[in-house]
């Protein structure tokens, strides 16, 4: 009958259902950042023209030649730095600032010695004046989820590198922020413990879905945590390319599959290191 929907056979699957598309979560366009010596006034060029959109949920990995502008870059998305032009916005709001939305992990731990694990991570509830009950279970909660169970009262003098930036992301998470920003976070960690955290990083981001933007120089790290690795080049940094990994997880190092993104990665990534150090061989060139 004319205007009559098919019917489909009974047993048969029901038709699937699109994923809904990501949203943009931060929006970088045309961002520039120069940085002035002091010492004759001239300018040094870290970033240079980015367009990145990051989308919600996402892991995005920035990848790039030592000193190439990653960090300032990360910098610019936490508020820390301001870009000397273009602009960066979160859900539409330009950041001008630092704000709790936005979770800064560091790859030097930058605990306090003083305070305990919990105290640690109930800082930033504290500087918002979170009532003592609430931050006690906000803490109790992420001292479960990062997996230190039994050392809610330990000091940071007590506890392995390991678990010191275990502390850390708790102390980023307690705040709920949108996206947690991470600079190397474990590139002070020995390789062993560098892969448990990496896979404690994604058991924490299934249960979370945190938006992650994580600077590595790593290519193999990068592979395995991320849905895309943003591949930077020389200083000043901009965008090269972008790796779309799509490798279900949880990844095996060995397969074929993530054999052949590494090694287009680093294939890349060699490209711009070499252009780094033409750079700096250069009669002038300035570090």
């Amino acid at each position: 009958m004319s205007g009559t929907k098919p019917v489909a056979p009974l047993g048969s699957p029901a038709p699937a259902t699109p994923p809904a598309p990501l949203a943009p979560l931060i929006v970088a366009r045309h961002l520039n950042k120069t940085f002035e010596r002091v010492a004759d006034g001239r300018g040094t060029d870290a970033v240079r023209d980015v367009d990145l959109t990051i989308q919600e949920g996402e892991i995005v990995c920035l990848v790039g030649p030592s000193g190439c502008g990653k960090t300032t870059l990360l910098r610019i998305i936490a508020g820390l730095d301001r870009p000397t032009s273009g602009e960066v916005a979160l859900r539409g709001k330009a950041i001008d600032g630092p704000g709790a939305e936005r979770g800064m992990i560091f790859q030097s731990f930058a605990l306090f010695p003083w305070r305990t694990v919990r105290r640690n991570i109930e800082f930033g509830l504290e500087v918002r004046r979170v009532p003592r009950m609430e931050r006690h279970r906000i803490s109790s909660d992420l001292i479960d989820l990062v997996g230190l169970q039994g050392f809610a009262g330990a000091h940071p003098r007590e506890l392995s590198g390991g678990m010191q930036q275990r502390v850390g992301l708790a102390r980023a998470l307690a705040n709920d922020p949108a996206v947690l920003l991470m600079d190397e976070p474990f590139g002070s960690l020995d390789a062993q413990t560098r892969n448990l955290m990496q896979t404690e990083l994604l058991k924490i981001w299934e249960r979370t879905r945190k938006t992650v933007v994580f600077v590595t120089h790593s290519v193999d790290e990068s592979v395995f945590l991320a849905d895309r690795i943003v591949l930077l080049t020389a200083r000043p940094a901009s965008v090269k390319t972008i790796v779309e990994i799509g490798i279900p997880r949880p990844r095996d190092r060995a397969s074929p599959e993530f054999a052949a993104i590494r090694q287009r990665v680093l294939r890349d990534l060699t490209e711009e290191v070499l252009k780094g150090m033409a750079q700096q061989d250069r009669p002038g060139a300035v570090e």
